[in-house]
């Protein structure tokens, strides 16, 4: 596999550098005008940072015989507790018989805990136990691990640009659940993230 390079970074064929990059557009224009293999490029580093962020919680996965529907279905749950399974469906997009098997699996092993609802009893409330709390924390502090890193490197413009992003990459109400607009809160700066530790 070729490496990735930028184009502002390659330089032509008679060896200089410079005459590589154009001079004229400013380098947020320039990004307005990929080239097909800058868009190739750009999936495919996707795929390999997808790989690599995903392979250290498969890790610990392993451990309990789970796999990443169970990993994104603990997620959400931490992150929304009291969430309904109507709403955790609308949020992963799979089939209800799909998230079913995965959370009889992790009730049984006492990692979820489902509740009726007070309001409406046909609602299956989900929350995380002590147990499944701890595996969640692993899970994600493995990846946080990988992400502080990457941000601290790439600094908060890129932060922020890399998020513009992924947002703009979600299909319409991707981050919806149960119904409410509820985004996801916004990533604390890099320092702010490396003082708490």
């Amino acid at each position: 596999m070729a490496d990735v390079i930028p184009p502002s970074r390659r330089s032509d064929p008679r060896g200089d550098p410079r005459s590589a990059a154009p001079r004229a557009a400013p380098r947020g224009e320039q990004l307005l005008y990929l080239t097909d293999e800058q868009l190739r490029q750009g999936i495919e580093l996707m795929f390999f940072a997808y790989r690599d962020f995903t392979a250290d919680p498969d890790r610990i996965l392993e451990e309990f015989g789970y796999g990443r529907a169970h990993h994104r279905a603990l997620h959400f749950i931490a992150r929304r507790p009291g969430l309904t399974v109507q709403g955790l469906l609308d949020i992963l997009r799979v089939t209800k018989q799909s998230l079913n098997r995965v959370l009889r699996q992790l009730i049984a092993d006492s990692m979820v805990e489902s509740r009726i609802g007070r309001e409406d009893r046909r609602q299956r409330l989900l929350t995380l136990t002590p147990k499944g709390a701890a595996l969640e924390a692993r899970l994600s502090e493995a990846q946080r691990v990988r992400v502080r890193r990457a941000y601290s490197e790439a600094g908060g413009e890129a932060v922020a640009g890399f998020r513009r992003v992924l947002e703009r990459m979600i299909d319409g109400g991707g981050m919806v659940a149960d119904g409410d607009a509820r985004e996801a809160p916004a990533p604390r700066p890099p320092q702010a993230a490396e003082r708490r530790k």
